[in-house]
């Protein structure tokens, strides 16, 4: 560490890296952005300036190399991930790493093990678990005012057309990964319980130009799920939309219902009996959803390294919804409810 702070080299200048990237060189506390890394140098070269820095690497190796990068974020394709995370944590680098974790369970296991063993902190994207209004909820339900949880809801849908190379299956793990991994991670922190099945339909609707190539391509998704303490799961997911960024959810109980999120911004709503309460204060983006939420996540990892804590949201968290991930798509290939022991 320079002076005390955490040197970020942000490995990524897309949308989500430009995110990290931004709060990190403003509005994190004890870290500065030191560097990017994009394999398309121009487009690093773009973002270096706009950030006002000066460093900016072709790849992730010449970042490892730099003494003053303490951290990597890493915000690249997923098929990239395992490979960077495990020589990032091989150079004693400490890693914030986006979701999807990985393409594999066996990839997150290699990429945990290698954190584990040069003892560096690996955190994973999941920023709901950051966001003001998921975790208001997440303290409703956790105080009992619902009761026991009986079943959990959730819906990501995205406003745009999928990137091409999305297409291909083998390549990006589908909507299920690319949009609903922060449902699926939401689902097991609000049952607090481990999916142990799994059925998903899909189809596309919105996406003539991968039907021909790409038949196995879904662009819109629904699945029920079972837990290992009995909670019951649904949940949907869609890309190409085009109404609005629609992320919402619903925590049953025995004795009311937590509803989180509203087409008009990121309310939470609660019923119980004799009290309905909320604010309905349209949702363009994810960006503007979620802004506050990325922030407090980028400053959670960076307080997690200097104080060597456990981070909120970890490999584990990570590894198991890449396992649901690739049950979910078995489902839909094999018209069949899946179990999570069936993934290896």
């Amino acid at each position: 560490m320079l002076n005390g702070e955490l040197g970020i080299c942000v490995v990524g200048s897309g949308r989500a890296g430009m995110i990290h990237a931004v709060n990190f060189a403003k509005n994190v506390p004890g870290a500065r952005l030191v560097a990017l890394a994009d394999p398309v140098r121009e487009t690093a070269q773009a973002a270096a300036r706009q950030l006002g820095i000066d460093t900016c690497f072709s790849s992730h190796r010449e970042a490892l190399d730099d003494p003053r990068v303490d951290a990597l974020v890493v915000v690249t394709p997923t098929k990239f991930h395992r490979d960077i995370v495990v020589e990032a944590a091989g150079a004693g680098r400490h890693i914030l790493c986006e979701k999807p974790m990985a393409m594999t369970e066996a990839e997150c296991d290699v990429m945990i093990e290698a954190t584990t063993r040069n003892q560096v902190v690996l955190q994973i994207g999941f920023m709901r678990r950051f966001d003001a209004g998921f975790m208001r909820a997440k303290a409703i339900v956790d105080s009992g005012e619902i009761g026991e949880v009986v079943m959990v809801r959730s819906n990501t849908r995205g406003p745009s057309i999928p990137q091409p190379w999305m297409y291909d299956i083998s390549k990006s793990n589908g909507p299920l990964a690319e949009v609903n991994s922060h449902d699926i991670d939401a689902m097991r922190w609000f049952s607090g319980g481990e999916f142990t099945s799994i059925y998903a339909i899909g189809g596309n609707y919105r996406c003539p130009d991968a039907r021909t190539d790409f038949p196995e391509f879904y662009d819109n998704v629904v699945a029920t799920a079972a837990f290992d303490n009995g909670v019951q799961g649904m949940l949907d997911g869609a890309q190409g939309v085009g109404y609005a960024y629609d992320a919402r959810m619903e925590i049953l109980g025995v004795k009311g219902c937590v509803f989180i999120g509203r087409l008009r911004d990121d309310a939470v709503l609660t019923c119980t009996a004799g009290n309905h309460s909320g604010v309905e204060p349209l949702v363009e983006s994810w960006r503007g959803l979620f802004s506050e939420a990325y922030l407090n996540e980028d400053r959670a990892f960076v307080e997690c390294v200097r104080t060597r804590g456990k981070p909120r949201v970890g490999g584990h968290d990570g590894k198991m919804a890449v396992k649901v991930v690739a049950a979910g798509n078995r489902s839909i290939r094999d018209k069949r409810i899946v179990g999570l022991a069936e993934v290896l």
